[in-house]
């Protein structure tokens, strides 16, 4: 298969596994309804650079190194778990505090914020790592061409980050801010049960394995 033909394969793939429901996606529609579109772009931003830093683990070889010393994988597991129950219970604090809106699109803007918040929910879980790995090992040539490597993380930001882009944009809309803003406590509080959810999942994962 071509380099051209390699690269479209993974990045099809990608693209399936991204727009998959999962936390990433509570957090970066979450942050584009409650703050502002401006933040919603940052937070897709900071999932297409956590993807590209997956990308470039699995290139370098990280996996290896995960599969040899277990305990490495385990205590990343329960890091990853312990960062979304985090974000879980701050959601859950907020979920009564009323939001004021100067207008449907540009709320309290924090990108810096957002974009952090995204890029280390991008990085706890530490499965995404295998799933570039994976597919990295069943696609890739033995010997890597230049040109691969160099698109490859160019590919990973713009799938990540586009996707994300547009559910960002998609729930900054006037109408999905609407019905945010008259069903904060119960929007907030099933975000919340999800993201405590996933992160006790990827806790007990971890812990299975021990």
């Amino acid at each position: 298969m071509s380099s051209a033909g390699i690269f479209i394969s993974i990045m099809a793939a990608l693209a399936v596994g991204a727009m998959s429901p999962g936390p990433s996606f509570v957090v970066v529609s979450r942050i584009a309804i409650s703050r502002s579109r401006l933040d919603g772009l940052a937070a897709a931003f900071g999932m297409g650079a956590g993807g590209v830093v997956f990308a470039g683990l699995a290139l370098a070889g990280l996996t290896a190194l995960l599969s040899q010393f277990e305990w490495l994988y385990v205590l990343l597991k329960l890091a990853g778990g312990a960062y979304l129950l985090y974000i879980a219970v701050n959601i859950w604090r907020g979920a009564a505090k009323p939001i004021e809106l100067s207008d449907a699109v540009n709320g309290h803007r924090t990108p810096m914020r957002s974009f952090m918040t995204a890029l280390l929910t991008q990085l706890s879980n530490p499965k995404t790592i295998i799933v570039y790995a994976s597919l990295f090992a069943a696609l890739l040539p033995r010997t890597v061409p230049l040109d691969l490597l160099v698109a490859l993380p160019v590919g990973v930001f713009a799938v990540e980050a586009g996707w994300y882009a547009i559910v960002a944009l998609a729930f900054s809309a006037r109408h999905p801010r609407r019905l945010y803003l008259h069903a904060k406590g119960w929007i907030d509080r099933t975000a919340s049960a999800v993201m405590g959810g996933l992160g006790l999942r990827l806790i007990l994962s971890g812990l299975s394995v021990r």
